[in-house]
C-alpha cells in the first residue's frame, strides 16, 4: 500500500486554486488533493455542467500529478448532471471521482462507471462526524461490491471537525480503520481531519488567538498504536479552514461583510490567528502589524520558507503610507493555505 504524503481537503475556489498553484513543486508533487464542490442548492441540473466547469475546471488544470475531484454536498436530482459533469476531469484530466457509503445508490453507481472509465482509481470517502457507526462497514462492503478488480481503491477516512471536544477522535479513527481496512486491498489509505475552529469576532477579542492542531494529534495517535496499516496511513486537513466552510455556498457579487479578518499561521502543536481588518483608517497599521507579530514568532519559518512566509514578510515591512500589499480575506486565505500545506509535507518528510 502507497500513497501521497498529505491530502489537502480544499475548496474549489480561487484563493485554494491559486495556493496549490503557487506551491513549491516539490511539496505539489507529494501531495494530492481532494477537491470539494460547494453546495449548489437549487442549481437546475441542465446548468451544473457549465456550473462544475467553472469551479473544478480550475482545479483540475492545476492538478497535473492528480488527486480527487468531489461533489459531496449534491442533491439528489442533481446526481446524474454532476456525474456527466465530473466524469470528463477525471477520464481526460488528472482527477479520481469519489463516492461513500452513505451516498445515494446512483451516485455510488456513477462514481464506480467514472472509475472503471478512466483507470485511475476510486475514492472512498467515509465520513465519521462523532462515534464510529459499524454499520458504515458493512455500506463499505456494499459498495465494493459493485467495483471491478480492475479499479484501484483509495479510502479517504474523514474524521470532520476534529476539536479540543472531540478527545477520543483517535480512538473513533482507530475503530473505523480495524473495521475498514481488512476490507479490500486498498491503494492508499488517509486520515483526515479538520482542526481550525469557526474564526468569530468573539474568538479574536484579544486581537490573537491560538488553537491546538488536534488533528494532527489524532493521526499522531493512530500512528504510534503499532497497527500492520499505521506506517502507511497517510494525513490529511482541510488547511486553514474548517470542514464547514467547504459547504458554504458560492455568492457571486456579495457586497459586505464583517470588518474583520484573520491572519493564519501553522506551528508544530498550534494554529495562531491574528485579527486583521478589511476597511477603515486603521486598516493598513493593523494589518500590517498583524503580519509583523506573526514574522516576529520564535516559530517563524523564515520569508524563503514557502510564498506563503514570502507575503507575510512583505506585508509586515511594507510601508504605513500605503495599503497595498496589506491583502484582504481571499489574500489572507491564500498566504495561509501556502504556509501550511509547505509546512505539513516538510513536516511529514521529516519523519
Amino acid at each position: 500500500m502507497s500513497g501521497p504524503l498529505y491530502v489537502p481537503v480544499l475548496p474549489t475556489r480561487p484563493h485554494a486554486i491559486g495556493a496549490w498553484r503557487q506551491l513549491w513543486p516539490d511539496v505539489r508533487a507529494a501531495s494530492r488533493p481532494l477537491w470539494n464542490l460547494p453546495s449548489l442548492p437549487g442549481t437546475a441540473p441542465e446548468t451544473l455542467a457549465t456550473v462544475v466547469d467553472k469551479y473544478v475546471g480550475p482545479a483540475s488544470a492545476v492538478s497535473r500529478h492528480g488527486g480527487w475531484g468531489d461533489a459531496p454536498f449534491g442533491e439528489d436530482p442533481q446526481t446524474a448532471a454532476l456525474a456527466e459533469a465530473l466524469g470528463p476531469y477525471c477520464e481526460f484530466g488528472q482527477l479520481r471521482p469519489v463516492t461513500g457509503p452513505e451516498r445515494a445508490e446512483a451516485q455510488q453507481r456513477a462514481a464506480v462507471e467514472t472509475a472503471r472509465r478512466c483507470l485511475r482509481g476510486l475514492g472512498v470517502r467515509v465520513q465519521v462526524a462523532g462515534e464510529w457507526d459499524g454499520r458504515l462497514a458493512e455500506g463499505v462492503r456494499n459498495l465494493l461490491a459493485r467495483t471491478r478488480p480492475e479499479v484501484s481503491l483509495d479510502l479517504l477516512l474523514d474524521m470532520g471537525a476534529v476539536l479540543d471536544d472531540r478527545p477520543d477522535a483517535g480512538k473513533e479513527a482507530l475503530r473505523a480503520l480495524d473495521a475498514l481496512m481488512p476490507l479490500a486491498a486498498w491503494r492508499s489509505a488517509a486520515l483526515l481531519g479538520g482542526g481550525l475552529p469557526r474564526v468569530t469576532a468573539d474568538l479574536l477579542t484579544e486581537g490573537a488567538c491560538q488553537a491546538p492542531r488536534a488533528e494532527w494529534r489524532m493521526w499522531h495517535e493512530v500512528r504510534a498504536t503499532g497497527r500492520a496499516y499505521a506506517p502507511f496511513l497517510g494525513y490529511g486537513d482541510y488547511g486553514v479552514q474548517p470542514p464547514s466552510a467547504l459547504a458554504q455556498p458560492p455568492a457571486p457579487g456579495r457586497q459586505g461583510g464583517p470588518p474583520w479578518g484573520v491572519l493564519r499561521y501553522t506551528t508544530e502543536s498550534s494554529y495562531l490567528l491574528f485579527k486583521t481588518l478589511t476597511r477603515g483608517p486603521d486598516r493598513t497599521a493593523v494589518n500590517r502589524s498583524a503580519a509583523r507579530r506573526i514574522t516576529e514568532l520564535p516559530e517563524f519559518r523564515g520569508a524563503g520558507a514557502s510564498q506563503g512566509e514570502m507575503w507575510l514578510s512583505a506585508c509586515a515591512n511594507g510601508p504605513l503610507s500605503t495599503s497595498e500589499g496589506v491583502g484582504g480575506p481571499a489574500e489572507w486565505l491564500r498566504a495561509g493555505n501556502l504556509q501550511h500545506m509547505t509546512y505539513i509535507v516538510r513536516s511529514l518528510a521529516g519523519g
